[in-house]
């Protein structure tokens, strides 16, 4: 019984001797670098996926993209997500993209379509053309007055008067405790 342990656990040891290399071959090879959608069209908004980094951030480099596309880490997956366009101006085709991570370099390929649809062209951000309704905060009392409401503006009261009193005695009263307190300590 004890030779078989040692035969499994000897052939376990050189499965992992053998499979080690080929996998980090696969990783400098350009394995790991995803592109969605796998064939965009110019203008088109794509996503970057670089799983198993050693960093927390990269940069990603591609002829096809406007810009660089800084990665960082996806919530709790350890996978560096980022995300960018593609030149309107980019030919069909295929296009390398380059990530640096850690001392490893990843490679991967995005292929361009020939035609820029209209169903993926990305689409400017709507913004407000009218004032928003939203309650208003400070200009509440002007929209009561506009309102034919009159906003009634009336000095502090003794109740308020007395209030703010109170609590300045009591400040007070904690001040003077608190040296008390300093000073009985530094006699010690």
């Amino acid at each position: 019984m004890g030779s078989l342990k040692v035969t499994l656990c000897a052939g376990a040891a050189l499965a992992c001797a053998l499979c080690a290399p080929a996998a980090q071959a696969q990783a400098a090879d350009g394995g790991g670098v995803s592109v969605t959608p796998s064939s965009p069209a110019p203008g088109t908004d794509v996503t970057l996926r670089v799983p198993d980094c050693t960093e927390k951030t990269a940069v990603a480099v591609s002829a096809a993209f406007e810009s660089d596309v800084r990665l960082g880490l996806a919530a709790g997956d350890g996978v560096l997500v980022g995300s960018s366009r593609v030149r309107t101006s980019v030919q069909a085709g295929a296009y390398a993209v380059q990530v640096t991570c850690g001392d490893q370099a990843r490679k991967g390929t995005i292929t361009v379509a020939g035609d820029r649809r209209p169903d993926t062209r990305p689409t400017a951000p709507a913004s407000p053309v009218a004032p928003v309704d939203a309650g208003g905060g400070g200009t509440a009392r002007l929209a009561a007055a506009d309102s034919g409401e009159q906003a009634r503006s009336e000095p502090p009261g003794t109740a308020h008067t007395v209030t703010g009193l109170v609590l300045a005695g009591i400040a007070a009263v904690a001040v003077a405790l608190r040296s008390v307190r300093s000073r009985s300590r530094g006699t010690d």
